[in-house]
């Protein structure tokens, strides 16, 4: 049996080399991007994040570069550092526009009965309702020969 590890690229690596920019992973360079944007966006040093975040420096920077691969606990600092929700620095496109947000927070901490009226009525506004009113109180009987399925929709009609 083999001992060489073989990528899924089909490539053996090379022990000790770091990953080049066709190797690096497109979400862990997207995550990068939207890190710097937000330090960006918020006028913050590279040094004043990672203090702020309890992370080195150096981890934030090979973040932002791509190579580094964060637990999401560092993440979850790092968004509380960037004042920012996780969802947003992972890159949920529900964050993407400010009107996402605003939904996001007037449907935030709604109990679920709220929740489906809610999508209802959005489903009535753009036309996209999942069952008509006439079908949606409708029910299957099912059961053996003689089980008495016509007796109890009788009943029930």
């Amino acid at each position: 049996m083999s001992s060489t590890i073989i990528h899924v690229s089909g490539k053996t690596p090379a022990s000790g080399s770091a990953p080049s920019l066709d190797e690096k992973d497109p979400f862990l360079v997207s995550l990068g991007e939207r890190v710097r944007k937000l330090r960006a966006r918020r006028g913050m040093t590279r040094k004043v994040t990672a203090d702020n975040a309890g992370i080195s420096e150096r981890h934030l920077a090979n973040l932002e570069h791509g190579v580094g691969n964060a637990s999401i606990l560092v993440l979850l600092h790092l968004s509380r550092a960037l004042q920012c929700p996780l969802a947003e620095l992972i890159g949920d496109v529900t964050t993407s526009s400010p009107e996402w947000l605003m939904l996001r927070d007037l449907l935030e901490g709604r109990d679920e009965a709220t929740l489906f009226r809610v999508r209802e009525a959005v489903g009535e506004l753009i036309g996209t309702t999942t069952a008509s009113p006439s079908r949606s109180h409708r029910i299957a009987l099912i059961g053996l020969r003689g089980a008495g399925k016509s007796t109890l929709g009788r009943m029930l009609a």
